[in-house]
């Protein structure tokens, strides 16, 4: 229903169904979620003011509706409470809704109204809207208990009428800033947009083959700059060099995982040759063959995790370099497609010569070359720490 006016602001009213626990006929078993789902998408609009309906002869702490509002609205900034029924309250309880009213139960910053609508057999006997609400004033205004809230401007419709009018008013005054930043926001996302596609193709076909060889050219050299880690004139902010970085520091920390092991295996295979075949040999030394045997295995365990390592680089680094295509080339299909063709060409050529070069770098390590002056180094270093410390073992006390 449209309400047309030159005197009062716009205003979208929604009526939302009532929350439903239990499918009847004819509904589909999940229809109380797929009705929650319906409010949460209206009421978590930050421009939409929530009025929560509550009879006044249910508990409105464990009103749904309100946990619902308070949800997406913890604050109460947003929501409106609006008692009805209240001629169905039970006696004795009158006085909880007045307090309910007055804000002293469940607070809200807009506050709560109540309101006496016509029943089914006021309906039927077609009560005109002017007589109800005559009636309704009749009722706040004479009752025992309501009529301080309608003293207070808290009761009848034409009081909610005016109440929702203000908040209107104050709730357009809060959000217009907002609305406002929001605007600019899509404005300068969908200007960034448009300069990505930049202009359309000429129609003169010498022409057209100049502007595929400068959006080509672009791409070209973005890509160039993009592997020296130089700012991209597409206007993206593609790095490689980090993702890479993070991917070597995990490497490196593999690797020092690798040799704590392989020192206590080391540790452990001297223990058992000890045990079960030292001769002559001074404590300490096991066999020659026994030691190479131990760091071929050590170096072959971690051939196929650096092969793997050097697989997940090269998909990291053929996603970005597709993004750039996608970026370089947006609207341009065809253009994407074929980059992404030579992309993937690319990286499988590069990756199939450096697997080759690691595998030939991996059978080179394991010509293992005992006098390294690294191990000798390491040896020497040992010993010294193990000199310092008998003695300081065996310094005399003075």
């Amino acid at each position: 229903m449209e309400i047309a006016s030159p005197d009062v602001p716009d205003l979208t009213l929604i009526d939302l169904p009532g929350i439903t626990r239990v499918a009847v006929k004819g509904q589909d078993a999940n229809i109380g979620d797929r009705i929650k789902s319906m409010i949460q998408k209206f009421i978590r609009r930050q421009e939409t003011i929530s009025l929560v309906v509550v009879p006044c002869n249910v508990d409105i702490a464990t009103t749904e509706a309100l946990k619902m509002a308070q949800e997406v609205d913890p604050e109460g900034e947003r929501t409106l409470g609006i008692l009805t029924k209240p001629d169905l309250v039970d006696r004795g309880t009158e006085e909880n809704v007045v307090e309910i009213v007055n804000n002293e139960v469940i607070h809200l910053k807009k506050g709560y109204m109540i309101v006496k609508c016509r029943g089914q057999k006021e309906i039927t006997e077609k009560v005109s809207l002017t007589e109800a609400i005559e009636r309704e004033k009749t009722f706040f205004s004479d009752h025992a208990f309501f009529h301080s809230l309608y003293n207070d401007g808290h009761a009848t419709i034409p009081k909610l009428a005016e109440k929702l009018t203000l908040e209107l008013v104050h709730h357009i005054e809060k959000s217009l800033p907002r609305l406002e930043e929001q605007i600019e926001e899509k404005l300068a996302e969908t200007q960034a947009q448009l300069e990505k596609y930049g202009n359309s193709p000429p129609s003169d076909t010498a022409e057209k083959i100049y502007y595929l060889l400068d959006k080509v050219t672009a791409f070209t050299h973005d890509a160039i700059n993009l592997t020296t880690g130089e700012e991209l004139k597409c206007g993206d902010r593609f790095n490689i060099f980090s993702m890479l970085r993070n991917e070597f520091g995990k490497w490196n920390n593999h690797l020092l995982h690798s040799g704590e092991k392989f020192n206590k295996k080391i540790e452990k295979e001297v223990e058992e040759y000890e045990a079960k075949y030292r001769g002559r040999e001074l404590p300490g030394f096991i066999n020659y063959k026994t030691f190479e045997t131990m760091v071929k295995d050590q170096i072959k365990q971690l051939e196929e995790p650096a092969v793997k390592k050097l697989k997940d680089v090269g998909d990291a680094v053929r996603k970005v370099f597709i993004q750039l295509a996608q970026s370089s080339f947006i609207g341009y299909p065809n253009l994407v497609k074929i980059a992404k063709a030579k992309i993937e060409a690319i990286k499988q050529e590069k990756e199939s010569a450096a697997e080759s070069m690691l595998r030939t770098q991996f059978k080179m390590e394991l010509i293992v070359y005992s006098q390294d002056r690294t191990y000798s180094s390491s040896l020497s270093e040992c010993k010294k720490e193990e000199e310092e410390e008998e003695s300081h073992i065996f310094k005399p006390k003075t």
